[in-house]
């Protein structure tokens, strides 16, 4: 996104029909606009004055509130002007192209993706990661990750990387300290507590990579696929895990040709169930369709978090499991459910073998699926730690990696002593670096545009 400091305009409210929309404005000297829409050389700002909405005729578009806000004390940090009428589509389109045509003078044009939320970070009303959240919260599924987009937003991932970054810039400056001066021969790493400051530092960055991998996967939740031969109960776990029929249940091979997915919750986390067309010797399909469909049961597997590996316990492992389970990515984590103890006998229980974890379960009678949930949440990784999460991205949890590296590169550094005190010294400031890349202190103009391109219109 190449920034363009000219006013921009957009309709702020989401597409459709609606008690109330809004057209939001942000730039500099919004007065020709104000006189022309709304009557009013000046509004008063942050009150809300109710008026008619002014067409270039004269004639009235709407009736409504308009608020003010004067820089910097707005949302984007230059003048922001609300208007907010009535939220049918086609008289929000007339205001705002009134809006457009009242403000060609100040070249007024429509905002891009983003573009607000991208002026808040660039004028510091937020940082990167703050910025990042406001998307995540207009996008949050479930209530857990709208509370930690929240936490997100009011700066508490932000603070917890601006300590880091403290932490290591304070250690940065006694080293280069001791670099400038070096006649004064003394054991800096020892007489500093080096060693000491930058194990509490990568202790630190632990404890928030840990929470940020926790709102991470609030955030972007689960992919969980459901794999296996036919008729071994995929379609029936995914009804009990949804609980609700989602899928096709029959006896006959083959039912489900196509991926079928289903979003629940499990204690707060997003999990993206995909039930599968079951897998069998191409020469044993049925037709072309059902060997598109296992072809894109593959495909599916390929791209999975966790893989749910389907077997009849009434009947025991066949040779069929055991290539099936040959193909499965191994970097994969792989839960094995034996689905039908209502025949086999078996009770609901879960096996933690060195291999593989097993989990027994009857999708028809709904036994043992709680077992299921809980294991599908132990294999990802869930902790309920009972501390407020803030939601991360991917990108976020590469950039603490990355630091945690550069740290740990100075700690073997630090066993030099002092003669590596140059290279120890240059290891602590990448790890600012990349520490800095989340909150935006240090990013490429690339790495925002891509950001903020992926915001809705309008924020």
């Amino acid at each position: 996104m190449n920034f363009d400091s000219s006013p921009i305009a957009a309709i702020a409210t989401a597409p459709g029909r609606g008690g109330i929309g809004v057209v939001r404005l942000s730039g500099k000297n919004l007065t020709c606009v104000m006189q022309a829409v709304c009557g009013a050389a000046q509004l008063r700002p942050r009150h809300a004055t109710y008026l008619d909405f002014i067409d270039g005729d004269g004639s009235v578009i709407d009736q409504g509130l308009a608020i003010y806000f004067k820089a910097p004390h707005s949302y984007t940090g230059e003048d922001v002007l609300e208007l907010q009428g009535h939220g049918g589509p086609v008289v929000l389109q007339m205001l705002l192209a009134r809006c457009l045509e009242a403000g060609r003078d100040i070249d007024l044009r429509l905002a891009q993706p983003g573009e607000f939320t991208h002026r808040a970070f660039l004028n510091d009303k937020l940082d990167l990661a703050q910025a990042e959240a406001v998307a995540d919260l207009i996008e949050a599924s479930t209530e857990a990750a709208a509370k930690s987009a929240s936490q997100s937003l009011s700066g508490v991932f932000s603070n917890a990387i601006r300590e880091l970054v403290d932490q290591v810039v304070h250690l940065r400056m006694l080293v280069e300290a001791t670099l400038d001066f070096p006649e004064e021969e003394i054991d800096f790493l020892e007489k500093s507590d080096a060693r000491g400051q930058l194990t509490r530092i990568r202790a630190a960055l632990d404890h928030v990579f840990n929470q940020a991998a926790q709102g991470a996967l609030l955030r972007d939740g689960l992919n969980v696929v459901l794999a296996g031969q036919p008729n071994v109960g995929k379609s029936s776990l995914l009804n009990a895990l949804a609980g609700s029929d989602v899928a096709i249940v029959t006896a006959i091979a083959g039912t489900t040709r196509d991926k079928v997915t289903e979003t629940i919750q499990i204690e707060g986390i997003p999990i993206n169930i995909i039930d599968t067309a079951g897998i069998r010797d191409a020469a044993d399909a049925g037709d072309e369709v059902e060997r598109i469909g296992i072809e894109r049961t593959w495909a599916a597997v390929e791209k999975a978090d966790v893989i749910l590996h389907m077997l009849d316990a009434s009947r025991g492992p066949t040779r069929t499991d055991e290539q099936i389970a040959m193909r499965f990515p191994l970097s994969v984590p792989v839960v094995r459910v034996w689905n039908k103890i209502d025949l086999s006998g078996h009770k609901p229980a879960v096996d933690r073998m060195p291999d593989a974890i097993h989990v027994y379960l009857s999708a028809t009678d709904r036994i043992g699926i709680d077992l299921l949930r809980t294991e599908l949440l132990r294999t990802a990784g869930w902790q309920q730690t009972g501390e407020s999460l803030y939601l991360a991205r991917e990108r976020h949890l590469i950039a603490l990696k990355a630091a945690r590296a550069h740290l740990d590169s100075a700690t073997q550094l630090a066993a030099q002593n002092d003669q590596a005190l140059d290279l120890f010294a240059e290891e602590l400031r990448l790890a600012q670096e990349r520490l800095n890349s989340i909150t935006g202190a240090f990013t490429s103009d690339d790495l925002l545009g891509v950001i903020f391109s992926r915001f809705c219109i309008g924020k």
